[in-house]
């Protein structure tokens, strides 16, 4: 049922700032190693039963756009608007849309606090892995729910890195989980969004939400060899690691035995690894 929205105000990322986090992870290699892995059958598979050709779709933090792509087949003649803080990593995005062979989509910078978009502009207003990482998710929530046209849906999925589990037992990666939670908070995000999406969706006024669960798992030696890895890299060379030692919270040295650790982990036949998300599914 469609709820009735409060007065518009104009909105602007150049009329009306806001206090934003830093984003914790950057786009190093190692990250976009994971972020082009992304689709929307393995990171917003609870979306698809929304999805249907013809509507209009906003991506927000779309980063390096697989999931943008993939979206816009499967709205196609719809067309998917993808945005994203990062001018730099938008490059990719385009790139990765040709590369799809997808023509309805459009890649564009902007604050999902203040979209720079009419009120009721699309039909599904999405964001994966965003509302950790921004200064206040409740009212990025109040925006994607503008932009939304009534009936539409407002969609959201974010990992919870306190509920991460792994085996074996390894004190390298419980030191790796403490301290990306203390530097991602420093930063002013919520590295535990996951769990709180339900609470934020309710306080930016959404009455009729469903939330939900769902996993990454890395246990074929594949799979545990590449999230190792990226990880291992991640730790000692992106902007995590640069921030983690200039806020005081790790030395080089601590990092790189956090990095060594998780390669160990990498080669165990036993290992397994579960990354759990929130997800939240939002009628307007």
């Amino acid at each position: 049922m469609s709820q009735p929205k409060s007065p518009s105000q104009p909105k602007s990322p150049s009329t009306t700032p806001h206090e934003t986090a830093v984003y914790t992870h950057g786009h190093h290699e190692s990250v976009l190693r994971s972020h082009t892995w992304r689709t929307v059958e393995n990171s917003a598979a609870y979306l698809i039963p929304a999805l249907r050709p013809g509507l209009d779709v906003l991506d927000v933090g779309c980063g390096p756009g697989t999931i943008s792509a993939d979206l816009a087949a499967r709205v196609a003649p719809g067309r998917v608007t993808a945005v994203d803080a990062a001018e730099d990593v938008l490059a990719k995005a385009r790139a990765a849309a040709v590369e799809q062979g997808v023509d309805n989509v459009e890649f564009a910078v902007a604050d999902v606090h203040a979209l720079d978009f009419p009120d009721d502009s699309f039909d599904i207003v999405h964001a994966h892995q965003v509302l950790q990482h921004v200064g206040d998710p409740v009212q990025a929530l109040r925006e994607m729910r503008r932009v939304c046209r009534p009936g539409g849906v407002v969609a959201a999925r974010d990992s919870d890195y306190g509920a991460f589990t792994w085996f074996p037992e390894q004190p390298g990666l419980d030191r790796w989980q403490a301290l990306y939670r203390r530097v991602a908070a420093a930063n002013g995000g919520e590295p535990d969004a996951g769990r709180r999406l339900l609470s934020w969706a309710h306080e930016a006024g959404f009455t009729d939400v469903t939330a939900s669960a769902g996993v990454w798992c890395f246990a074929t030696p594949e799979d545990r060899a590449w999230w190792s890895g990226l990880w291992a890299d991640r730790t000692v060379e992106s902007v995590y690691a640069r921030l983690a030692v200039e806020s005081g919270h790790a030395t080089p040295e601590d990092l790189t035995a956090i990095a060594e650790a998780w390669r160990a982990w990498g080669e165990d036949d036993d290992a397994w690894f579960m990354v759990p998300h929130g997800e939240i599914l939002c009628r307007v």
